[in-house]
């Protein structure tokens, strides 16, 4: 246990410092916002999803698949290392987390409910941003190169 804190201090300092209840609520309030909608939000993720489709549908119209073969790899790995994580592994998780009714709760109910979700979060989001920085790494050095 002592190890999934101080891993959750590295991912979410400010989190991290909130009681189980609290650390909940946080995620649930702004689940929430992002659920409803918030069109930054939305731009943000569906626009970079839209960016990579269209990578891969330029690359391989005007220069060909065979000699844009790694570029549509790598947006393929993106999609489904970065896109396919946030789908099926975190909207379910967050999902989850504003089924939860906090107030009703036992303490260890709500210490449960944290770990659980915290510790798989955390992990998935650790591989999910790992990717997006070597995809984006990736696609900076080509773009330099070409």
């Amino acid at each position: 246990m002592g190890f999934i804190f101080t891993y959750s201090i590295v991912v979410m300092p400010g989190l991290s410092k909130l009681s189980d209840k609290e650390f909940l609520k946080a995620f649930q309030v702004t689940d929430a916002v992002i659920q409803n909608k918030q069109p930054i939000f939305m731009l943000t993720w569906i626009g970079s999803i839209v960016s990579v489709l269209s990578l891969i549908l330029i690359s391989i119209t005007y220069v060909g698949l065979s000699e844009t073969w790694l570029i549509v790899l790598v947006a393929l790995i993106y999609l489904l290392g970065v896109q396919g994580i946030t789908i099926l592994i975190h909207l379910p998780l967050n999902n989850q987390i504003q089924k939860l009714n906090l107030e009703k709760l036992k303490d260890e109910n709500l210490k449960n409910e944290r770990l659980n979700f915290e510790t798989k979060w955390n992990f998935f989001n650790n591989i999910r941003t790992t990717i997006a920085f070597f995809v984006s790494l990736t696609l900076l050095i080509f773009l330099t190169i070409t």
